[in-house]
């Protein structure tokens, strides 16, 4: 597991960008947070009015995080809503799609904490993100280190594997180094091993949704 310096540190550059790119653009209404089940964004955060959110984590972790909140007397913002996708859905994409995600529509989606085992597990979201978000739709967050991946014989580095990835999902990927992030906070990073071979990034999406392939055939 990362330090807690580190994971402070994970989550404020992932405060910061995601604040940016909702503030630089009036488009971005529907994001989807990609947690372990107790992610406080939706409560903390400066949201815009209209802003959909969808959290897809671990079903009992969040049910539990959320009636703690509820408790505590968080709120989600005014004329901002949030719906749950249960990580443990047989149809992950039919799930979000269910909750009223469009897209026809931008998003943003943030990954930090969200439960993914292996390469294999993080290649799925990546096809089901790639499936539901619009062309132009940004993914920013944290890959964890893969087991599976240390054993390779080619000596590929992770990073490139991760490259090859995203665009074979067909997104364009830039990696950011946590010292650059601390330097700019102003703050000392643990030392390497801390990170645990994890992997910030911010992804672009390429390609069309499947929504936005569809409508044009409908219009035929």
């Amino acid at each position: 597991m990362p330090s807690a310096e580190h994971y402070r540190l994970t989550t404020r550059y992932l405060d910061d960008t995601l604040q940016h790119l909702i503030s630089r653009s009036d488009n971005f209404r529907q994001i989807v947070l990609l947690t372990d089940g107790m992610d406080t964004r939706p409560y903390r955060l400066s949201w815009p009015k209209m802003s959909i959110m969808y959290d897809v984590s671990p079903g009992r972790i969040f049910s539990t995080a959320a009636q703690q909140l509820r408790g505590a007397g968080a709120k989600i913002p005014r004329n901002c809503v949030l719906f749950h996708t249960p990580l443990e859905s047989p149809d992950l994409q039919e799930g979000l799609c269910k909750n009223g995600f469009n897209g026809n529509r931008p998003s943003l989606w943030v990954l930090q904490g969200l439960p993914l085992p292996s390469s294999s597990s993080f290649k799925s979201l990546l096809l089901v993100i790639s499936n539901l978000a619009m062309k132009g739709g940004i993914f920013i967050g944290e890959v964890p280190h893969f087991p599976d991946w240390t054993a390779a014989a080619d000596m590929v580095s992770e990073q490139d594997r991760l490259e090859n990835l995203f665009f074979t999902q067909g997104f364009r990927v830039s990696f950011v180094l946590y010292e650059n992030v601390a330097k700019d906070f102003g703050l000392d990073l643990a030392p390497q091993r801390e990170q645990c071979g994890r992997v910030l990034f911010v992804a672009e999406q390429l390609r069309f949704s499947d929504a936005q392939v569809i409508k044009p055939m409908e219009d035929t």
